[in-house]
């Protein structure tokens, strides 16, 4: 007997320290990761439940956050998106305007960021690493600073007031930032890919518009998501530039109204949080597809 068993646990593998470690770490990545979904969702969730409850049932008991089938309406969300003049709030109109206005500013951010992020990747020129730290440092400097010269600059050339100006206003936020991204990403694509190109017979230009933007589309993706994200929740500029006209206002002032309004219940400003927050959720998910297709497209053409 004692054979078996000196046998058995010679047969045991000794004790390892990297397969502790790997246990251990991933038992911890879950547990952050289950701790991430849970302050993430709850937060939705509650706001999501109290948009679909009427104002007397959160009245009448505030601390019960289920909704039975008896409760759930959806008028809130009428409310919030019906027309101003049919007394609503006009969330459907600012949703319309906050969509141009972000569409505006990722579409002129990547015209002036993909040659930035180009250029600083490839070109060999004096001062270029300082350059590209320039960039982020501009980033890094607070909106409020750039607030007031940008809104007496605009003013004067007759575009406050405007959509189209504050989309303009945006590419100061985001052109810094999203010429560093890309940067980074341009340095990883091989120059040996441009050099083949050149010897078939392609010019930069062509290189770079039929070779590096194709290989570079998560990059693209990613960097176009964010300048979205930037454009769609901005609060600061969209104040001093639509203040003077209501019916041009994002749905982000739309929504500080809600908050500030005594005579909004609770529950309407919840499904007015809901419509801000659900085009942007959808947009992450389609936007991870994409760049899930992005990365195989490119490594098929690589």
């Amino acid at each position: 007997m004692s054979d078996v068993t000196h046998e058995v646990t010679a047969r045991r593998p000794p004790f390892s320290r990297a397969r502790f470690e790997e246990r251990l770490f991933g038992v911890l990545r879950r547990v952050v990761i289950a701790f991430l979904a849970l302050i993430t969702v709850v937060p939705f969730l509650y706001m999501l439940l109290l948009s679909v409850k009427p104002i007397d049932a959160l009245l009448l008991d505030p601390g019960r956050l289920w909704v039975s089938a008896e409760e759930f309406t959806l008028a809130t969300y009428e409310e919030v998106l019906r027309p101003v003049s049919e007394g609503g709030q006009g969330f459907l109109g600012m949703l319309a305007n906050s969509a141009l206005v972000s569409v505006g500013a990722v579409v002129l951010t990547m015209l002036a960021a993909i040659p930035g992020a180009y250029a600083i990747s490839r070109l060999r020129f004096f001062g270029g690493r300082q350059v590209s730290a320039l960039f982020l440092a501009v980033y890094l400097f607070p909106a409020t600073l750039l607030a007031v010269p940008l809104f007496v600059m605009f003013a004067r050339m007759g575009l406050q007031g405007s959509l189209i100006g504050l989309a303009i206003v945006y590419i100061a936020q985001t052109v810094p930032v999203s010429i560093y991204m890309m940067r980074n990403y341009f340095v990883t694509i091989p120059y040996s890919i441009e050099e083949a190109a050149a010897l078939d017979g392609c010019t930069r230009l062509q290189a770079v518009r039929k070779v590096v933007l194709p290989l570079a589309l998560p990059s693209l993706m990613a960097t176009g998501l964010y300048i979205f994200m930037i454009a769609w929740n901005e609060f600061l500029f969209a104040l001093l530039f639509l203040a003077a006209a209501p019916d041009k206002w994002t749905v982000s002032l739309g929504l500080q109204l809600l908050s500030n309004g005594v005579e909004v219940s609770k529950t309407v400003l919840m499904a007015g949080s809901v419509v801000l927050t659900v085009p942007v959720v959808l947009l992450f998910f389609a936007a991870e597809r994409l760049l899930t297709e992005g990365l195989t497209s490119g490594a098929d053409k690589g």
